[in-house]
């Protein structure tokens, strides 16, 4: 009678916080707002959103990892904070919408004629050329290059560009200031033994003074996930530690998680096992699993899991890649998933990647999945 009581209460609890999806959704309106404009490097976007995390582990009474809830570190990045200005044929156009800059670009000013290279490249001297592309896509630079690369969405475009104005403004940052934030729920039988849920905060930041990128699926919807995760089990202390990371540097390449795993909070060798979470917003084509191949045990234990309850509707193994935060934990041999969903809208690393187009329809369902899973590696 006391085993059934405590798996009705386990399902209860389990089906309170997961069915919350009014905190999941609050946390990514919030996170991909404005005021933390893209979670980047401009207009102090980034420490902004590590300070919101750091105070929702704190509301939630989660214990800090290290000696406080972050992890600091630095790192170089080209960073856009003002000057955005292109018109091609004295036709003005809109950042981040009609056209973006190669991420590693130096500032420019300069007007001048195009040249046509081919159908789609254009240069207007030695400094600058201009692309034309079917799909805008930015990303974040560690250096700055020796050429303006413009990149234009050729859609907007019914006659050859001509002629160009730009104004571009550029800073480098050689030590921009970044944190992981990393919280734990203490054990309460098995504490030394510790599961761990990663997703990166950072995003793409802003371009210009005006144009920011929201990144709602990428990745405000794995950090809510993992909120709402961390607020069951704060409520819900499990045998093993349960560990949470949210990484900055993301978009760079990596850094932050390669920063962890050279200078960990916890032994790596304790950890159990590691769910990473990034682009976790959609799923009614199910979702896929990066290292199914590597753990191929554990694998068959989320597997059913799903099988049993039918939480996702397809579960797609993915074999070893070098595409998310879990990727520096496996190669210090730490058993790590990443796990993305898929269908739903396909904006990614552009300015239409918003909350409002965000469905977050199998958000409790990849919940109860990821609980469920937990529990087996407690087992």
């Amino acid at each position: 009678m006391k085993k059934f009581c405590s798996i009705i209460f386990l399902f209860l609890a389990i089906n309170t916080f997961a069915q919350d999806s009014t905190y999941t959704r609050n946390v990514v309106n919030t996170l991909t707002s404005k005021v933390f404009w893209g979670r980047g490097y401009t207009k102090d976007g980034m420490r902004k959103a590590a300070d919101y995390i750091a105070d929702a582990y704190q509301k939630m009474g989660l214990l800090p990892m290290g000696t406080n809830y972050k992890q600091n570190f630095s790192f170089p990045v080209n960073t856009f904070p003002s000057k955005m200005m292109v018109a091609i044929n004295g036709q003005k156009l809109i950042p981040g919408k009609d056209f973006i800059i190669n991420n590693e670009s130096p500032g420019i000013k300069l007007k001048a004629n195009l040249n046509q290279i081919d159908s789609l490249n254009y240069q207007a001297g030695p400094t600058l050329t201009v692309l034309l592309k079917d799909k805008l896509t930015w990303s974040v630079a560690t250096e700055v290059g020796e050429k303006t690369i413009i990149q234009v969405n050729k859609k907007y475009f019914t006659t050859i560009p001509k002629e160009i104005s730009v104004d571009i403004e550029n800073k480098f940052i050689p030590d921009f200031q970044a944190a992981n934030v990393c919280a734990l729920v203490k054990g309460t039988k098995f504490p030394d033994s510790i599961l761990i849920i990663t997703a990166h905060y950072d995003h793409l930041g802003g371009m210009g003074a005006d144009t920011y990128f929201p990144g709602a699926n990428d990745n405000a919807a794995g950090v809510a996930t993992l909120l709402s995760l961390a607020r069951y089990y704060a409520a819900n202390p499990q045998p093993y530690s349960i560990g949470f990371i949210c990484f900055a540097g993301e978009e760079a390449g990596l850094l932050g998680s390669g920063y962890f795993v050279e200078n960990p909070l916890v032994p790596l060798g304790k950890i159990k096992f590691l769910l990473n979470l990034d682009l976790v917003g959609t799923g009614d084509a199910g979702m896929t699993v990066v290292n199914a191949s590597v753990y191929p045990k554990a694998f068959a234990q989320l597997n059913a899991v799903n099988d049993e309850y039918h939480y996702i509707s397809k579960i797609n193994p993915r074999g070893k890649a070098a595409n998310s935060d879990h990727y520096f934990f496996t190669e210090k041999g730490v058993p790590a998933f990443f796990i993305y969903t898929q269908g739903g809208p396909s904006a990614y690393h552009d300015v239409f990647d918003k909350p409002e187009t965000l469905p977050l329809n199998k958000y409790n369902n990849l919940f109860k999945l990821i609980v469920g899973f937990n529990k087996k590696q407690m087992e």
